[in-house]
């Protein structure tokens, strides 16, 4: 119990750390350059230690919990030998973490509501709510096809760049035909469907492969799946513009 607990408190110290030089930052503005005192101080010092506790909690979570279950569930099913399953686990798990990602939900209604400002869609609740729904899904999915593509490239030993290069060769070519109206809606979904979750358990899931899977190094071949998860849906979303 004792040991935990200074282990949590070590924690929270490096997450402080972590922190410091974000607060330096916005202290110096605030004193120095603007000359005025913070804002209710009491309430910003308050919201700062829930950030260090939140930020620790969610740190040892991941070392406890996500982490473990993803390289375990990557393990298990590459040792099962089942290409289908391991497949429709890697779909699954890329898109239901993008789908009901925040950042994502809020990318798309912010897309739906430019549109129809720029008059590319009526300005009605429902075809703005179809938008955004329609917009979502399509990140979602392209986030499913490109965890599968990265698990696949684990699998056959193929080489990161070369899959990389072509797929962003591929969306300057999109980019070329695609509504101007949907590029920056695209390339910015390609940065908002990384998130706190999808992340290290996309990045355990690619690790326990590597590890298990003879003459695959995890170092090597286990990282590149977040890579993936940012360039796929710049291509679907150029796709879904060109289309929709």
């Amino acid at each position: 119990m004792r040991s935990g607990l200074v282990s949590f408190l070590r924690l929270v110290a490096g997450t402080l750390r972590d922190l410091a030089p974000i607060i330096i930052i916005i202290g110096f503005f605030q004193i120095v350059v603007l000359q005025q005192p913070f804002p209710n101080l009491g309430s910003i010092v308050v919201g700062l230690v829930f950030v260090m506790l939140g930020l620790a909690l969610f740190i040892r979570g991941l070392e406890m919990a996500l982490f473990p279950l993803g390289e375990s569930l990557a393990g298990a099913l590459a040792r099962k030998g089942s290409l289908f399953w391991l497949m429709v686990f890697s779909f699954g798990l890329g898109f239901g973490t993008t789908v009901a990602e925040p950042a994502l939900i809020a990318i798309a209604d912010e897309a739906a509501r430019t549109m129809a400002g720029a008059g590319a869609i009526a300005d009605e609740p429902a075809i703005l709510s179809s938008y955004a729904l329609k917009l979502r899904y399509t990140v979602a999915l392209s986030v499913g096809v490109a965890i599968m593509v990265g698990v696949l490239r684990i699998l056959k030993g193929w080489p990161i760049q070369w899959l990389i290069i072509g797929g962003y060769v591929l969306a300057v070519m999109l980019t070329a035909v695609a509504p101007q109206q949907i590029i920056g809606i695209a390339y910015d979904s390609g940065g908002v469907t990384t998130s706190t979750i999808t992340v290290p358990l996309v990045t355990a899931l690619g690790i326990g492969l590597a590890t298990v899977i003879r003459g695959r190094s995890p170092l090597v071949d286990g990282f590149g799946l977040i890579a993936f998860a940012s360039l796929m849906p710049i291509i679907f979303v150029l796709i879904f513009g060109i289309l929709v």
